[in-house]
């Protein structure tokens, strides 16, 4: 067997599993998509070679530990617009966008690096839903309905860095390791807590997927207006 029609094997091998896990947590993910991931993946690696995007090597253990978990909050995707703020190597915007190609995806991220590969995913993958920005998630002030973190920073911060988001009504989606609570008790007034849950990842560890809302959005947009002067 030829090197290339072993990888497509795989290939194919890894998009099958990947959608049934994403059925499996209440992700709906077409096989086109999961073949589109699964090449994202081939790209990623090859970028990560000479760029350290990130700590996760080889295609399988990207599977569960960044496709799946970026799509473990799916069920909590909403609106018209998601913006995904320090979005890295595009996680978990991209992956998103493949599993909702109905919505608009702002990828935001200020590292030079990192936001020239999203670029050159958005092109190689095709993904006319997706917009690349590069810079900081404070400096955006375009439409949100939904703003999603991985990794970013604590609880107060990404409210902090997406308060002028939230301020229009959009609704902060963060995701954890372990359940913030701690963190979720010293969000800055008007914010609130509008959920926690927890998420079975198949193949790695649980997630949580924490809801931040503000309780009076006029208040919010006095506040950012202040910051952001």
């Amino acid at each position: 067997m030829t090197e290339s029609r072993h990888r497509g094997n795989e290939a194919a091998a890894c998009a099958g599993e990947l959608c049934k896990a994403a059925q499996a947590m209440r992700a709906s993910l077409s096989e086109a998509g999961a073949a589109i991931l699964i090449e994202y993946l081939h790209l990623l690696e090859r970028w990560n070679a000479r760029f350290n995007l990130s700590s996760i090597d080889g295609i399988r253990q990207m599977v569960d530990r960044h496709l799946l978990d970026s799509l473990a909050v799916a069920p909590w995707v909403s609106g018209e617009t998601v913006v995904d703020a320090g979005s890295g190597a595009g996680l978990p915007g991209i992956p998103l966008a493949v599993a909702f190609p109905e919505k608009n995806f702002v990828l935001i991220d200020s590292n030079g690096k990192k936001a020239r590969f999203l670029f050159q995913a958005k092109t190689s993958l095709g993904l006319d839903n997706v917009r690349v920005e590069h810079g900081r998630v404070e400096d955006y002030d375009g439409p949100a309905q939904l703003v999603t973190c991985r990794a970013l920073a604590p609880l107060p911060d990404c409210v902090s860095k997406t308060r002028h988001l939230l301020a229009k009504g959009a609704t902060l989606l963060v995701m954890a390791g372990r359940a913030p609570r701690a963190e979720a008790e010293k969000l800055p007034a008007p914010f609130q807590l509008e959920f926690l849950e927890r998420v079975e990842v198949p193949g790695a560890s649980s997630r949580h997927v924490v809801g931040i809302g503000c309780r009076q959005r006029s208040t919010c947009g006095e506040r950012s207006r202040q910051e952001r002067s």
